[in-house]
């Protein structure tokens, strides 16, 4: 089938880049949020970040333009529910993930895709509670969205091949690169990237080294561009320990066990640079450590 429109459900940090991306491509996009405010913001980011493009000479402004007209924002779930391909990018939690796609259902075409943005979470649980099992599957969006090339395509155990092509083509027309994982915990990326950073985490509870060692150290040592914890900060450490809740239960391994320190700064609300605290206080000129 070919895709013409696509419903994005959550206007966050994943929501508003994948809109941004969509239009980009020619798609009509209708973006989705409990918020009304959550809305707003999305589409006053996206135009932000296409002026950004437009200035880096990447668009044109024709581009930007038409990009805008093709976003329309709904608090209403049925109008999602009209689209091609519905993209579910709300908090990475099963119970609300669910209750998206039950809300859903009533309303959807016969031939509408559902996917899901997680990270982690399974995909064929998630596609055992719709109503289209078949047509369902992952569409693991790299964060930032507009600049990262990567998208992983999951596919569950039920997923046939029309939906995966479907969605092929679409990071296709995206300009980005679709890499395959099977529907095991965490899949590709976040199954290697999360151990990490916990492992940072552990390097800095044990006492190993500070936080600016530890993230100089990979910097320098290993060449990564961001160290372990400021890249924990971008992500969100409450996704994180999530990530790491969800192999540790699926895997059953305690190498998977999250770090008591980062459940520690979850639990204080020291989410990183979204509440404007994490492995490093946001809140002045300059991030500082905070251990």
């Amino acid at each position: 089938m070919e895709i013409k429109s696509v419903g994005v459900v959550g206007a966050g940090q994943m929501g508003n880049g994948i809109a941004h991306v969509m239009a980009l491509a020619g798609y009509d996009v209708c973006l989705n949020d409990i918020s009304q405010e959550s809305l707003d913001k999305a589409v006053a980011l996206i135009t932000r970040n296409l002026d950004r493009q437009v200035s880096r000479e990447t668009i044109s402004g024709a581009d930007r333009d038409a990009a805008l007209s093709r976003i329309s924002t709904t608090m209403d779930l049925p109008q999602i529910a009209a689209t091609d391909l519905v993209i579910e990018a709300a908090t990475e939690r099963e119970d609300v993930k669910n209750k998206i796609f039950e809300s859903l259902a009533p309303d959807l075409g016969p031939n509408t895709i559902l996917t899901s943005n997680t990270s982690s979470i399974s995909i064929t649980r998630l596609a055992s509670r719709t109503d289209r099992p078949e047509k369902f599957m992952g569409f693991h969006f790299m964060n930032p969205v507009p600049l990262m090339q990567l998208v992983e395509l999951i596919r569950g155990i039920a997923t046939d091949k029309e939906t995966y092509d479907a969605c092929l083509a679409v990071v296709n027309k995206l300009g980005k690169t679709a890499a395959s994982a099977e529907d095991f915990p965490a899949f590709i990326v976040n199954r290697i990237l999360i151990p990490m950073i916990n492992e940072a985490c552990y390097t800095l509870y044990e006492g190993v080294g500070s936080v600016q060692s530890i993230d100089m150290a990979m910097k320098l040592g290993a060449n990564h561009p961001m160290g372990p914890l400021e890249l924990a900060d971008f992500i969100g450490l409450d996704t994180c320990l999530a990530i790491m809740n969800v192999l540790h239960d699926g895997l059953a391994d305690t190498k998977y066990r999250p770090c008591p320190l980062l459940t520690k700064y979850v639990e204080a609300g020291w989410l990183g640079r979204k509440t404007k605290r994490g492995f490093y206080d946001y809140r002045g000129d300059a991030p500082v450590p905070t251990r």
